[in-house]
């Protein structure tokens, strides 16, 4: 990431949140569809009798039953909560690693270790999760609404503690994946570079590029499952209604077995390799978007 130490604070802030609200735009208009066809996965996952065999099945059920509009039904909302997201952890991101290095008594310019990494990474994640939890809660239910007859308009917001997890555990993988790849390409071009100039310490575009998709595929196979048990909570309403009675809402845990028991090992990572196949150019694109930004404009 480039340095900019010297410059003001607030106009760092800006930045981050700038480049990371477009970088976020771009990378979810290009992921939605990939992504709506993982919520369905694994919201039918407690359904006695399954709508979808696999990936290319739910693909091509939406497109036929819905149209394009159905593979970018709830879009408005990941825009909103990709805009949000990013520019949250590109700032939080930097700011927490400044704030490691003060606590350390260590110069703001100098190169953050692979534990610093990590921890400003989660600490991101952390704080990034509490705006996810109702976006993400939005995103989900208008993804399965046309599945169903929705039997009330009740919202709730289950699955903060899984939010949390995923986005805590997930950036922390998905930071320390692209610093520490980023810094082996860049150390492998100065093996072979006789140049000493900044520009040798510099990511190439196509390292970025690199870089960032390695870390997308880390940040979701890292906590998957905790992805899986997320959105099968936030879409029950929706998929499997309560009659009678007021029924206590199910627990993260109460869920994450209930699917064990019902799909095994196999139900928790569902829609695993359709997100990771559309997370890697996705993430791929925030990191060479934002990068690029911070290259050319500072």
């Amino acid at each position: 990431m480039p340095d900019d130490s010297s410059k003001p604070s607030a106009f760092r802030a800006a930045k981050d949140i700038g480049y990371g609200s477009i970088a976020g735009i771009v990378s979810k208009i290009f992921e939605h569809p990939f992504d709506l066809t993982k919520v369905r996965l694994q919201s039918q996952l407690l359904d006695a009798e399954a709508r979808f065999t696999g990936p290319i099945d739910c693909l091509t059920k939406t497109w036929r039953n819905e149209g394009i509009r159905g593979l970018y039904r709830g879009l408005p909302a990941p825009i909103v909560g990709a805009m949000a997201e990013n520019a949250s952890l590109f700032l939080s991101y930097r700011e927490l690693q400044d704030l490691i290095k003060r606590l350390n008594h260590q110069s703001i310019s100098e190169a953050s270790s692979m534990s610093q990494i990590a921890l400003a990474a989660a600490g991101a994640g952390a704080i990034t999760s509490f705006l996810l939890t109702p976006i993400e809660l939005v995103k989900c239910k208008m993804q399965v609404q046309m599945l169903v007859v929705p039997a009330s308009s009740a919202s709730s917001l289950p699955g903060p503690l899984s939010v949390l997890l995923v986005q805590t555990g997930g950036t922390a993988a998905w930071f320390s994946t692209k610093e520490f790849v980023a810094s082996l390409l860049v150390a492998r071009r100065q093996r072979t570079d006789t140049l000493t100039s900044t520009s040798a310490r510099e990511l190439q575009p196509w390292e970025s590029a690199l870089s960032g998709a390695c870390a997308g595929a880390a940040f979701n196979i890292s906590l998957f499952p905790a992805d899986t048990v997320k959105s099968a909570m936030q879409t029950e309403e929706e998929l499997r209604p309560k009659t009678g009675s007021a029924q206590p809402r199910p627990s993260f845990l109460g869920t994450f077995k209930a699917i064990y028991r019902a799909q095994g090992i196999r139900g928790l990572y569902a829609g695993c390799g359709i997100t990771v196949v559309r997370s890697v150019p996705s993430s791929a694109l925030i990191f060479l978007i934002y990068d690029t930004l911070c290259k050319h404009f500072g």
